[in-house]
């Protein structure tokens, strides 16, 4: 196998070759592809990664330098082009089937747990290139949305905002090598862009608004008197998959799959509803995290100008799963009755949730093991013994009945038959064990604290991270959600059809999948928050 050198970030090569006033490949003909081009890129298939990463290169930049040649072929020559791009998918493709036997033939692999001196050659998977992030900063993120957005009106445009405000939120960049770049800060969107463009961040994330500029930080600070301090931040929350573990049996870690995506669903719905009707929050945004989990915005001005403590007081609201991996009692409610938003989350969420969905997706009781860590959240032990009893002599009333169904009527039945009425509520202490939003609390306490931008690329995924629609979130389908390299052959694809029938998009994120979630973040989230903070100016 060869080594192949670290590639030169597509975005640069177009500005170097048009000040050279130079096409970046001679004119194509239909003799120079038939017997030269096509011949060698035959003969070579099989040879490593020089041929892929030269093709490549070719392909990408053909749809997106200004001086294309893929643009200046006749039109009966497009088709060609298109193959040639078939082409070199399928020389990639073939190389890493090579890897992956090269891989799985080596008896000393070591993935986790690989030592240091082997960790120095740093691979970079399929879904995720640096290269191809260039692309997307250049081409499909929505910088000007960002910026709006995080401007909250205050754009210079109205007498009334506050044109510091965007210049005094703290953006982090995490660059390749985990090099971290904290306390970055804009005046305007240019900046922003620029900036972004030029470090191709493999991720972004959100800090407060300061006081003061962040990058001047160091120099306020030697007058003393806490002058740099948090002022604004919206309020958020983090949901993550991993904590969910306990309580699915399809995955676990970082990986996620149609079954146990769900538990997200139910936690968006659950969350969403109590943060509008109990608390009159109505700017919210949902956003996949890009793995295994989902990120909550909520920019209210209410929200975004909250205390520390009375952050931890909205998070305390909704903390009610407070188990851990030895503790038997997952939840804790207070007072002999629930609260009225428990109440409701159970009724309109968690219990049809649990029952329809979880229970025979996870196969609950289908084993000892599984059924033991239900039982053990009864406290009377005469009533598991009797439950056990009866699971163990596996006695049903059908055959074709699901067996975990059928035990769970069982259970029911003998707890809601109790006299006691602790024993009663077992059976809503159950369903809100297992199915209860786990928030990860810190997070959502304290001002200072980062979060993923929206619309970052997940490096580990290749996946971006999308805004999920809380009144449809039923059908968000996380494994489906558009990647890196799919984007930018979608990009490659969009630009050959605009050659060949001479339409064209107004921006280049409309060729491709991430332009419905665009639209959604715009039309939905954005848009009616912008109203709203020209009608705040004016109060």
């Amino acid at each position: 196998m060869l080594a192949v050198a670290p590639a030169r970030p597509i975005a640069s090569l177009g500005p170097s070759i048009q000040n050279q006033g130079k096409r970046p490949f001679p004119p194509l003909s239909l003799s120079f592809f038939f017997f030269f081009l096509l011949p060698l890129l035959s003969s070579l298939a099989f040879s490593g990664g020089f041929v892929v990463l030269v093709a490549r290169r070719f392909a990408v930049r053909s749809a997106l330098l200004p001086k294309s040649p893929f643009r200046q072929l006749p039109g009966n020559l497009v088709k060609i082009s298109a193959f040639f791009l078939q082409v070199v998918r399928s020389l990639e493709f073939a190389q890493t089937m090579t890897r992956e036997g090269d891989a799985n033939g080596r008896d000393d692999m070591e993935i986790d747990g690989c030592p240091p001196e082997r960790r120095q050659v740093r691979t970079i998977s399929k879904v995720f290139d640096p290269d191809y992030l260039k692309v997307f900063y250049g081409k499909l993120f929505p910088h000007s949305d960002i910026f709006k957005w995080l401007s909250y009106g205050n754009d210079g445009k109205h007498p009334a905002c506050d044109q510091s405000y965007f210049g005094r939120r703290e953006f982090s960049f995490t660059l390749d090598n985990d090099i971290y770049l904290r306390f970055q800060s804009f005046s305007n969107v240019v900046e922003m862009e620029n900036s972004i463009k030029e470090k191709n961040p493999f991720k972004i994330d959100l800090g407060p608004v300061y006081s003061v500029d962040p990058t001047k930080r160091h120099a306020y600070a030697q007058a003393g008197n806490n002058v740099f301090t948090p002022v604004e931040r919206e309020l958020v929350f983090d949901i993550d998959m991993t904590d969910y573990d306990d309580v699915r049996y399809c995955c676990s870690g970082a990986d996620v799959c149609l079954d146990c995506w769900p538990l997200m669903t139910a936690a968006i719905k659950v969350i969403d509803t109590a943060l509008r009707d109990d608390f009159g929050f109505s700017h919210i945004l949902w956003v996949y995290s890009g793995r295994r989990g989902v990120h909550c915005w909520v920019c209210d001005g209410r929200a975004r100008r909250l205390s520390n403590e009375q952050r931890a007081a909205v998070a305390d609201y909704f903390h009610v799963y407070k188990g851990n991996e030895n503790s038997l009692k997952k939840v804790s409610f207070m007072g002999p009755t629930l609260h009225p938003f428990l109440v409701r989350s159970y009724m309109d969420v968690l219990k049809w949730f649990f029952e329809e969905k979880l229970l025979p997706s996870q196969n609950l009781f289908a084993t000892e093991e599984r059924y033991q860590k239900i039982l053990q959240l009864i406290p009377d032990e005469s009533i598991v013994s009797e439950l056990q009893e009866k699971w163990n002599s596996n006695r049903r009333s059908s055959s074709k009945e699901d067996i975990n169904i059928f035990r769970w009527e069982q259970l029911k039945h003998v707890l809601q038959s109790a006299k006691q009425k602790g024993l009663r509520r077992c059976v809503e202490e159950i369903i809100f064990s297992y199915t209860y939003p786990r928030l990860d609390m810190e997070v959502s306490k304290h001002m200072n604290h980062l979060l993923k931008a929206p619309f970052c690329v997940h490096p580990k995924t290749g996946r971006v991270c999308v805004p999920i629609d809380p009144n449809n979130c039923d059908d968000f389908d996380p494994l489906g959600v558009p990647t890196l390299s799919e984007l930018l052959e979608e990009l490659n694809t969009g630009v050959m059809r605009s050659e060949s029938d001479g339409s064209a998009a107004t921006e280049e994120w409309e060729k491709t999948s991430l332009g419905e979630y665009i639209r959604f973040f715009r039309s939905s989230f954005l848009q009616p928050l912008l109203k709203s903070c020209k009608v705040s100016f004016f109060h």
